[in-house]
C-alpha cells in the first residue's frame, strides 16, 4: 500500500512536470515572430455582451499571406469589441476592419525587437523550469516523511528520487529544446 502511495507521488509530479512543459510551450506560442500565428491572439479576452470571453470563442482565424492574420468573427456586431481587446493588448499590431473581417497585418521586427523576444522567450522558459523544479521538490519532501514514518526504506526513497530526478531532467530538456525552436523561429529573418 505505501509501495502504491509513493508511486502516486512520483506520478502526480510527473503530471505536474508535464503540464508544466505544455504551458511553456503555449507560452511560446504567444511570443510574436514575424510571421502571423493565430497562438497570438486567440486567447485575448474580449469583453463581449458584458461577459469575458477568449478570442477563439468568437472568431475563426487564417493567414491568407505570410504576414497577414484574417480574424472572421462569427458574429459580426463584435468586430468592436475585438479590435479594442488587440488594441488593448498591445501588441503592436494595427487591426483593420472591412465590415466582416478583421486583418492583422505583421511588419518585419528589428533586430533590437527580435532580441527582446527572445529574452521574453527565455524568462518564459525559466517559469516552466521553476514549476518542474518545484513539482520535483514537493514530491520530495513528501517521499522523504514517508521514509522518516517509516513506510518506506531509504533505499526505497533513493530509488524514487533517481525517478524523480530523471523525470525532471527529461522535462527540462523538452523545455530546452522548445526554447532553441522558439528562438532560431524569432532570429530568423
Amino acid at each position: 500500500m505505501t509501495d502504491e502511495f509513493a508511486d502516486a507521488i512520483v506520478s502526480d509530479a510527473s503530471e505536474r512536470m508535464r503540464n508544466a512543459v505544455v504551458h511553456a510551450r503555449s507560452e511560446f506560442s504567444g511570443i510574436r515572430t514575424g510571421r502571423a500565428n493565430p497562438g497570438l491572439v486567440e486567447k485575448l479576452p474580449v469583453e463581449y455582451y458584458g461577459s469575458t470571453v477568449p478570442l477563439q470563442q468568437l472568431a475563426g482565424f487564417s493567414v491568407p499571406e505570410a504576414r497577414m492574420l484574417m480574424i472572421s468573427p462569427f458574429d459580426k456586431s463584435s468586430i468592436g469589441a475585438i479590435e479594442r481587446a488587440i488594441g488593448e493588448a498591445n501588441l503592436g499590431l494595427n487591426p483593420s476592419n472591412d465590415g466582416a473581417a478583421i486583418r492583422l497585418a505583421f511588419p518585419p521586427l528589428t533586430e533590437e525587437r527580435r532580441r527582446d523576444f527572445v529574452r521574453l522567450a527565455k524568462a518564459r522558459a525559466e517559469d516552466g523550469r521553476n514549476a518542474i523544479r518545484a513539482a520535483r521538490r514537493e514530491a520530495r519532501k513528501d517521499l522523504e516523511s514517508m521514509e522518516r514514518d517509516g513506510d518506506i526504506s531509504e533505499d526505497d526513497l533513493r530509488r524514487y528520487e533517481d525517478a524523480l530526478d530523471k523525470l525532471t531532467r527529461t522535462s527540462e530538456s523538452e523545455i530546452d529544446g522548445a526554447l532553441a525552436q522558439k528562438t532560431t523561429e524569432l532570429m530568423e529573418a
